[in-house]
């Protein structure tokens, strides 16, 4: 007989979403669903708000990565203004950027992925949390808890706060970098490089054990879209868009913000209020593509730092042309760990971080602006238009989490097939499932955009439970 299983909510995820599996007679999976379920309005309510508002508004939208909002809604605004920010606002915005980068990766990695890599799939739920790494492996949860607060601290001396900083804005960052910050954040870089050390040493050890989960955790040829810098390295926040076949062959290369619509669009599934982006010469769900880590390791020929150099040199042994299995989100999520610290350094050793001109400004010189950015999670795109008065006219976002979302949804199905069998349900076999959401380490807070007819179900229930009525949409 068939059954319906489902896991609400999904557990260790930033925000709220559900899985649903669906069997035939036979007790095998047949459907699988990533469900959202909560929606934001962001896009809408912001019409009629001045556009130099936009920074600031978008930054709200999520308390995990507001600073890839506030960048790339900066950089749709600074088309607007058709301005060129002054090259010291770029590398500070440029650090921010990482320094965000790290702490997200790190709650990934330590707080919401790591207890199953250390504890086991199949290990007691109670103990399967950041309290259970920390007291199996201490080390190791201070060294996510050390990288988390690294990278948090970056973002409060530059932005002077952790969570929705104001500090970038059209036309570059509000206000210089003074000395004394400077020195301190050089003064933590020792540490930070020694955490993320232990943490890909002890992560090498551990991946052997996760063969099962390595083949069968959304692991299926696919489209990879990112950010790489002129010279094909890693890059967040100022490079071109490439996007890759499965074999690694170039589908399209140097694209401005500008050109996204021209070459992707957006589905919709009436199970979800995230949407479904896609490569449109391939149409929808063919030409669906992950993002991310894993994308951009797969994307850059190398990263342009010496240390991230050697690790990525090492993960692209791991294929024979792009890593195709998700599983390896975990080590890429740690290599952009490594890299991003060495921007850091990078950047704050760099003499003219103190230069005092770090704003342009202008009004509205044209009526339409696209900003593009690499989030923790992947590729983030702001399109906005105005009027002549600079008023929001309309908005549309393309998150990162919404563009690996046909990805997670495929690799659900896969996972569940692998190991859910329906004569006995056991933890391990759901967490499994879970998990293979949390390789994608998905921000639901901000991707939830409906687009088109949203869906909605409506219940009239009794007090006994009996449904009165129901209205569909």
């Amino acid at each position: 007989m068939s059954q319906t299983i489902t896991i609400d909510p999904v557990t260790r995820l930033e925000g709220h979403g559900k899985i649903t599996l669906k069997t035939n007679d036979q007790g095998e999976v047949s459907e699988a669903f990533f469900s959202v379920t909560q929606v934001r309005g962001f896009e809408k309510f912001t019409e009629g708000r001045p556009f130099y508002e936009m920074p600031g508004l978008m930054a709200r939208i999520c308390g995990i990565c507001p600073v890839s909002h506030l960048l790339a809604s900066a950089k749709a605004c600074e088309a607007i203004m058709s301005v060129e920010i002054p090259p010291t606002a770029a590398k500070l915005r440029r650090a921010l950027n990482m320094a965000q980068t790290i702490q997200s990766h790190a709650l990934s990695f330590f707080y919401l992925a790591s207890p199953d890599l250390l504890l086991g799939m199949d290990s007691d739920p109670a103990e399967r949390n950041i309290f259970g790494v920390a007291k199996v492996n201490p080390e190791l949860g201070r060294a996510g808890i050390g990288l988390r607060r690294f990278g948090q601290h970056i973002i409060e001396l530059l932005g002077k706060k952790r969570i929705h900083p104001g500090w970038v804005v059209p036309g570059g960052v509000t206000e210089p970098l003074s000395a004394v910050k400077r020195d301190e954040i050089l003064g933590l870089i020792p540490e930070a490089y020694a955490n993320i050390h232990l943490a890909l040493t002890w992560y090498k050890k551990i991946a052997e054990r996760f063969r099962g989960e390595a083949e069968s955790f959304a692991n299926f040829r696919g489209a990879f879209l990112g950010m790489v810098s002129d010279d094909d390295g890693l890059e967040f926040t100022d490079g071109k868009l490439r996007l890759i076949d499965a074999d690694g062959n170039v589908l399209l290369d140097n694209l401005e913000a500008a050109q996204f619509d021209d070459h992707f669009g957006e589905a919709v599934e009436p199970f979800s209020y995230m949407k479904f982006p896609y490569y449109k010469p391939l149409g929808y769900p063919d030409g669906a593509y992950r993002v991310g880590p894993l994308a951009r390791l797969n994307i850059a020929k190398h990263a342009g730092t010496p240390l991230a150099d050697a690790e990525l040199k090492e993960f692209k042994q791991l294929a024979n042309g792009p890593v195709l299995g998700s599983f390896y989100y975990h080590q890429a999520r740690l290599i952009d760990i490594l890299y991003g610290i060495e921007v850091v350094e990078r950047i704050f050793t760099d003499p003219t971080i103190l230069d005092t001109h770090v704003r342009a400004t202008a009004g509205v010189n044209r009526l339409e602006g696209s900003g593009v950015a690499e989030a923790p999670r992947g590729t983030l795109m702001h399109h906005y238009k105005v009027d002549e008065k600079g008023q929001m006219l309309w908005a549309n976002l393309v998150i990162a989490t919404g563009q690996n979302n046909n990805a997670m949804n495929r690799g659900v199905l896969q996972a569940a097939q692998q190991y859910v069998k329906t004569d006995k349900l056991v933890d391990g076999m759901l967490n499994r499932v879970e998990a293979v959401i949390r390789t994608f380490d998905p921000c639901l807070s901000c991707s939830t955009h409906a687009f088109g007819q949203m869906p909605l179900i409506i219940e009239l229930l009794a007090p006994d439970g009996t449904m009165l009525d129901e209205v569909r949409r």
